[in-house]
């Protein structure tokens, strides 16, 4: 009776962790989709200054702050995450050992690659709104190192964990590979309305050479859609865009992850345990798309190229230490020790007490970008208030850049003049 009762608190344990993850962050993307920013960040992390939050919680916190207009602010809490996070790529070993040990959520957010192009795309709109043009330029440049070393980075994890198969494994993997092939992803790592945003201010600026070079890399990533190729032509032929602004448009959620558990058998001893892990789901928003604009961003699809090789590399690595726990419970059951039953049930809950899969992720993230390329003299004609359900008074001359958030009642919406 007391066996039955220690496994089944574990079990308890072990659901709580994810699902009270799961819950705060379904509560933070419920108040960002509503309009109340700062109330979504401020719950989520608690009422905590920049300076005590985590890497989740200042991403979160940076996004919502940016949506306020509060771009000083918003910019504060992105640098102090790159200050933490400087190298996205690499892994500290004492946090895989702990997560190994005890569990994916018993460390602190590890951000994906993916945050860390979202962030300078964030840092970028920050330093327009505040008009700090030369901060503009260095966060481009430093964007496009970062984002050149993490496909590197990438191309080493495909090729590492090809090589990964053996015998003992090969099952997970078949599994894992069948799933993550029904979703759509990128062959790189990417974010085609960074590149974009990067080109266009270059270009309004008149520099043609870095102009040139960013809206190439642009049309690289988004080769269908034909405002970048008209930007592309301008900046070929040295020529400045006159009276036109620039639409993006945010809509959507980006994936949210949820706790999903596999089982496998493996040989121990003489017999047969089963090892079960602990894997992370993505669940889609599958939002109305914005018909009426051209999409440069499928955030999912740059959510899921690197969620599909990460989840393979942590699967393996979580069934690795699953299977020696699982071996060293059945060594201490079948031992003659008379403290092999209380060794071995000992072993069971801490196994089940530590199997929990990395659910974490920056949630308030849009789905889709989409961005419109129009004529600023046209602006009060082309409808756009109307689609947007607003009544802006748009300029009837000069270059802009509009940054549009389309949420559940009115629409957030940011108007620069660069």
């Amino acid at each position: 009776m007391k066996k039955s009762i220690c496994v089944l608190c574990s079990l308890l344990f072990v659901a709580a962790c994810a699902s009270v993850t799961s819950s705060n962050l379904n509560n933070a993307r419920r108040s960002f989709a509503n309009d109340n920013f700062l109330e979504s960040a401020s719950n989520f992390a608690n009422n905590k200054d920049i300076a005590n939050q985590d890497s989740l919680e200042l991403l979160i916190t940076g996004l919502s702050q940016f949506q306020a207009k509060n771009y000083d602010q918003s910019d504060n809490a992105f640098e102090e995450f790159n200050k933490r996070n400087i190298d996205t790529i690499g892994g500290s070993t004492l946090r895989e050992a702990k997560g190994l040990l005890l569990g994916k959520l018993s460390t602190e957010y590890k951000p994906s690659m993916m945050d860390s192009l979202f962030v300078s795309y964030y840092q970028i709109w920050d330093a327009i709104g505040e008009g700090r043009k030369n901060d503009v330029r260095v966060i481009i440049n430093q964007s496009y190192a970062r984002q050149q070393d993490m496909s590197r980075a990438y191309a080493d994890l495909v090729q590492k964990n090809q090589k990964h198969t053996t015998d003992e494994n090969s099952e997970l993997m078949s599994t894992l590979k069948q799933q993550n092939s029904t979703w759509a992803a990128y062959t790189d790592i990417m974010n085609p309305a960074l590149m974009y945003l990067s080109g266009i201010w270059f270009l309004s600026q008149g520099d043609y050479s870095d102009a040139r070079t960013y809206l190439q890399r642009a049309t690289g990533m988004a080769s269908g859609n034909s405002f970048i190729k008209t930007d592309l032509n301008l900046a070929e032929n040295n020529k400045k865009p006159t009276d036109t602004t620039w639409v993006f448009i945010e809509s959507g959620f980006a994936p949210m992850l949820q706790q999903k558990e596999l089982s496998l058998p493996v040989m121990a001893g003489n017999g047969m345990v089963v090892v079960s892990i602990a894997v992370a789901e993505p669940t889609f928003n599958n939002s109305n798309p914005v018909t009426w604009a051209s999409e440069i961003a499928d955030v999912n699809a740059m959510f899921m190229t690197e969620f599909n090789e990460y989840r393979i590399n942590d699967a393996l690595r979580a069934f690795t230490a699953a299977s020696a726990r699982a071996i060293a419970q059945a060594t201490a059951y079948n031992s003659k020790s008379s403290l092999s039953g209380l060794i071995g049930l000992g072993s069971t809950i801490f196994s089940m007490a530590t199997t929990n899969a990395e659910v974490r992720s920056w949630v308030t993230l849009p789905e889709k970008i989409s961005v419109l390329r129009l004529n600023t003299a046209n602006l009060i004609d082309s409808g756009l208030n109307a689609k947007l359900g607003t009544d802006i008074a748009f300029p009837k001359s000069g270059n802009y850049l509009i940054y549009v958030r389309l949420t559940s009642s009115a629409p957030i919406v940011h108007m620069f003049k660069i």
